[in-house]
């Protein structure tokens, strides 16, 4: 019999867990009898989670993801609970700086690179020894529906989402020589608190930009677990569309995102917000 804190349940390492996606993964995987990793910087909000899933079903730990330092402690004190096994890394911790290119501080820039894509890295090549070390495991990351084509307004956003869409068709060969999964999701607009202002009062009800709830993804990172043949999973599918036609007619695809639909108006509002600021 197990004398770790997990026992002999599955276990699900989160970062960004203490919100949105993260946490109703969180919530849901708790919910089906797995051992939870939860980490965050909101310690606050782990807190709040730990109270809702119950102290002896989860590990929460505050986690600065860009630090290397902190990633390895924190992954040893899981480990600990664990008996030294994952099953299922899901690296979703994000941050959604924006804007125009041109008109965003470096510093911006480069968090958003260091967060989104430079965390993510560190995170599964840190975790990797304890998923090569647990049968069936999954490396599951979250993309982005900006993954398919580069979106305007969130280009530095846009470009790290593709970056983890390659680093996870890649290591999706590579780590199956131990045995180890790869997938990711690409959802489109989310109801987190990630989006912009005003997004989710502007939202179209249906199409593949549809608000979505945070469940979705959640049920989505579930499933993937459970469906090991499948590499990308679009929230909601239609994403999948719109994945297909940006490699097909880039072109065509630029064209449809600067002339219509709810992206070209805001696009348009991010412009007009830039002229006031300029004749400020």
């Amino acid at each position: 019999m197990s004398k770790t804190k997990a026992g002999n349940r599955k276990s699900i390492f989160i970062t960004g867990a203490a919100s949105g996606m993260g946490r109703a993964t969180a919530e849901l995987f708790a919910s089906k009898g797995w051992f939870v990793g939860a980490t965050d910087v909101n310690e606050l909000g782990l807190k709040s989670l730990e109270a809702d899933i119950g102290p002896d079903n989860c590990f929460i730990s505050t986690l600065d993801v860009t630090s290397a330092e902190d990633f390895g402690a924190v992954l040893e004190a899981f480990s600990k609970d664990t008996g030294g096994t994952l099953d299922l890394l899901f690296n979703n911790a994000g941050i959604g700086n924006g804007g125009f290119f041109d008109e965003m501080d470096f510093a911006d820039v480069m968090a958003v690179v260091n967060v989104n894509f430079i965390g993510v890295l560190r995170g599964i090549h840190m975790a990797y020894p304890l998923l090569k070390a647990t049968p069936n495991s999954l490396c599951f990351t979250t993309s982005s529906s900006s993954a398919t084509f580069g979106m305007p307004g969130i280009a530095v956003y846009s470009a790290t989402k593709h970056a983890v869409k390659g680093l996870t068709e890649a290591l999706s060969i590579e780590f199956a020589r131990h045995g180890v999964r790869a997938a990711d999701v690409l959802p489109g607009l989310i109801d987190t608190a990630i989006l912009p202002e005003g997004t989710t009062d502007n939202a179209p009800s249906e199409g593949m930009f549809r608000l979505m709830p945070a469940d979705s993804v959640a049920e989505c990172v579930w499933e993937a677990y459970h469906t090991p043949e499948k590499l990308h999973w679009f929230v909601p599918e239609e994403i999948g569309d719109l994945d297909k036609a940006a490699g097909n007619t880039p072109e065509l695809v630029r064209e449809q995102l600067k002339s219509t639909g709810p992206l070209a108006e805001l696009i348009r509002n991010m412009e007009e917000e830039s002229k006031k600021a300029a004749s400020a």
